[in-house]
């Protein structure tokens, strides 16, 4: 069927694994997992509900009959309880205690916080492998001098190693962010239709200490530790502003990374991948667009004006519970997690196949380095006994020439050779040009590499290497 919308991100962009994640399947299932949680610590908490009831629930836990759930909705215009129905049809012998108690957020709200974890960690694993391939890229280029820029103007130099530490830094913030969010997590649990837990009082005889132990034995099921200990209906939409501002933040980084590699390939420094049969336009065969980079750029938009959607949400929501925020969440959630799922997977294949041209960064240096280096010659040639002053002068009017040949003539850099016609310095060309090495001009930004991946990238490395060498889902 190509007559109806397809979504790019099912169709081009994000993994299986993400796309699961948000998925009828999972949803559904995880319902199901939920009223199972629910009748388990009802029963156990003295309810009337027998080991009979809750064997023919988990009998049934996976196949969903979708056809009955999606006829009962289209009647009673409630999602929760035409699968509360759907589900009876299968469990005649369950069905009276099927969501006893509960309320329509009990499976949504908490199926929504366990997908939302669930998703971060497969982001939290793709970032993790982003880092460890720039890291390589790093090391690798640890002591490779390149023109650094400031305002994208020529300023002194660098290494291509270091730079590269600048998206990891960015990234490492981002992992710091996700382990965090990670340490808090907390489910909703059973609160009821305003937060109270009145419904659950009542079923368990005003014994608040069965109420209060309900919570966490639902929760502890469902493999958490903590609930939220006091909400409306809903759990705080605050909580999907935080998420969406995480993946927001990721989507920052990879911005920045991509608008670099767009402009170094534009300098013909450094490329990202390109395959052998890759077309590049469709009209200028010889040209090598950065389209993966420019798709990076394009999803992180999108994702960072997305983040705005669940900040709205949660400031408008209304005393213990509206609706207003559903159908939103709907879409700005899952494709939240699914489009910066798609900008990973493009970053983890450029990251692992950036390609380097060594000989187009020697030359843009050659070009640059002698305006630079002019502090360095003076100081050379007043060591040698010349006058600080006449000299500052001198190399003055020599930048302004040397600058006209280059901008106004279009011919090389010919600063070196004025200096070394000038007397007044006394160097050759040769005693200028052992002052004009590159590695002399890069500052600490071998050392800086080293001990950045030493300290802070090698041991995040090495405490996740488990899930390392995740290969990248690029479909189109």
């Amino acid at each position: 069927m190509k007559n109806t919308y397809e979504s790019p991100f099912n169709t081009r962009y994000a993994s299986k694994e993400m796309q699961y994640l948000f998925s009828p399947d999972m949803k559904f299932k995880t319902w199901r997992r939920l009223w199972i949680a629910l009748a388990k610590a009802e029963k156990e908490l003295g309810l009337n509900i027998t080991e009979e009831q809750i064997d023919e629930m988990i009998s049934h836990k996976d196949d969903i009959n979708y056809e009955e759930a999606e006829e009962r909705e289209r009647e009673v215009r409630h999602d929760v309880m035409a699968h509360v129905y759907a589900y009876g049809l299968q469990c005649p012998k369950a069905k009276p205690i099927i969501h006893l108690g509960a309320t329509s957020c009990y499976v949504g709200d908490n199926t929504d916080i366990i997908i939302m974890v669930e998703a971060l960690k497969l982001i939290r694993k793709k970032v993790i492998n982003v880092i460890n391939s720039l890291s390589k890229f790093a090391y690798k280029y640890r002591e490779m001098p390149t023109l650094a820029f400031t305002h994208f103007q020529p300023a002194q130099l660098t290494t291509v190693g270091k730079r590269a530490t600048l998206w990891i830094q960015d990234l490492l913030l981002d992992l710091e962010d996700i382990d965090y969010q990670l340490s808090k997590t907390k489910l909703l649990g059973c609160k009821g239709t305003t937060g109270t837990q009145a419904s659950f009082l009542e079923l368990f005889e005003g014994d608040q200490e069965k109420v209060k132990k309900l919570d966490m034995m639902i929760a502890k099921q469902m493999g958490f530790e903590k609930v939220f200990p006091v909400s409306g209906q809903t759990y705080t939409r605050k909580l999907d502003s935080q998420f969406l501002n995480i993946l927001s933040g990721i989507a920052q980084s990879a911005y920045k990374f991509s608008n670099d590699i767009r402009l170094l390939q534009h300098l013909k420094e450094i490329e990202e991948p390109f395959e052998k049969h890759q077309i590049g336009s469709s009209a200028m065969a010889y040209k090598r667009n950065p389209m993966r980079c420019e798709r990076i750029s394009s999803l992180s938009r999108y994702v960072i004006v997305n983040a705005l959607n669940p900040a709205i949400t949660a400031s408008t929501q209304w005393f213990e519970r509206t609706l207003d925020d559903s159908a939103n969440r709907r879409i700005s959630i899952s494709e939240g997690f699914l489009a910066v799922d798609s900008i990973l997977n493009i970053y983890m294949n450029v990251a692992d196949g950036l390609v380097v041209y060594p000989k187009v960064i020697e030359q843009r240096i050659k070009q640059e380095l002698p305006f630079m280096a002019t502090e360095n010659i003076m100081m050379d040639a007043v060591k040698r006994g010349g006058d600080r002053q006449e000299l500052h002068e001198h190399i003055r009017v020599h930048s302004m020439a040397a600058s006209r040949t280059v901008k106004i003539e279009g011919k090389p850099n010919d600063l070196i050779e004025r200096i070394a016609k000038d007397k007044m310095f006394g160097l050759t060309k040769e005693e200028i040009m052992s002052i004009m090495e590159p590695k002399n001009f890069i500052g600490r930004s071998k050392e800086q590499v080293e001990e950045f991946l030493e300290k802070y990238i090698n041991p995040v490395i090495e405490k996740n290497k488990d899930i390392l060498n995740m290969k990248s889902e690029l479909t189109v």
